[in-house]
């Protein structure tokens, strides 16, 4: 049996794996040294946060019975996609695979944040008022559906090759989870690092209150697309301690944490004049 065989059959306990690893692993170390002093009850935001993952997972089972994994294999069949069209070598096909589809999730994210309807959905994740691992993975139902949707898309257009998904399915939760620790890097390690990929210090500056840092630092895996595309943002104007994470308009408890809560969040109040654009910032704006 082959390596991508031996991948493509055990797939869904290999995600599992990495996730409840990966989700372990930052937990101790945010409980070792966390970088910011949390403002709500961990144990209350871990349970409802969590949650709502699994009731997520339900969901998407229900609606999309074939995974990913199960999509690129049915492209391949079909010979359908630039990699199933274009014979290249599979190393090349699979590296290629995986740098156009962190791309693309970098595009869906600046999507939502530039699209008001669908930021109101995405809110749902930037209304956490701490952040920590499992802001990570906090997402309405409605925006993960999105999200499958445009990854199935992907899969299509890129003829992406099984084992490539199953790469990059595995960098995107273990990355998520990484990258919304609530940890911290030594600075010039951190410096070094995001060169390459996303940091928690580097993604932390999206998850600030302030528009201008929201509207900033989108990427996920690679930092290269912020740096390309000028949505990079490198430091938190009130430093990453002091910073204030989550929405303006939404600093209640209530209306943040319990999972019903989320789940009707994008149906609630207004976002009008919301612009992706909305990158400045002046020292009178208004909180």
């Amino acid at each position: 049996m082959s390596f991508s065989e031996f991948v493509s059959q055990h797939e869904v306990s290999i995600r599992l794996g990495f996730f409840f690893g990966g989700l372990m692993l930052m937990g101790l170390w945010e409980l070792a040294a966390p970088r910011r002093q949390s403002s709500q009850s961990k144990a209350i935001r871990w349970a409802n946060n969590l949650a709502l993952v699994i009731f997520n997972s339900i969901i998407l089972r229900l609606i999309f019975p074939a995974a990913a994994v199960t999509m690129a294999a049915f492209a391949a069949s079909q010979g359908w996609g630039m990699f199933n069209y274009w014979q290249l070598p599979m190393p090349v096909a699979v590296v290629l695979s995986i740098i156009a589809m962190d791309m693309i999730i970098y595009l869906q994210h600046v999507m939502v944040h530039a699209v008001p309807t669908l930021w109101r959905v995405h809110r749902v994740h930037h209304a956490d008022l701490d952040y920590d691992v499992t802001t990570g993975a906090r997402f309405h139902p409605l925006e993960i559906i999105f999200s499958m949707l445009i990854k199935f898309s992907a899969i299509i257009v890129l003829g992406a090759p099984v084992i490539a998904v199953i790469i990059f399915e595995v960098l995107l939760s273990t990355m998520a989870m990484f990258n919304h620790g609530n940890v911290g890097l030594p600075r010039k390690f951190d410096q070094i690092l995001r060169l390459l990929v996303v940091t928690p210090d580097m993604h932390r500056v999206h998850h600030s209150t302030e528009d201008n840092e929201t509207n900033s630092n989108f990427g996920f895996c690679l930092s290269l697309w912020d740096r390309i595309f000028g949505t990079y943002i490198d430091q938190p104007r009130s430093g990453h301690t002091k910073m204030n994470i989550g929405i303006h308009e939404y600093r209640d408890q209530k209306q943040t944490t319990s999972v019903p809560s989320m789940l009707i969040l994008p149906f609630k109040g207004s976002v009008d004049g919301y612009a992706i654009n909305r990158r400045e910032w002046s020292d009178n704006k208004k909180p």
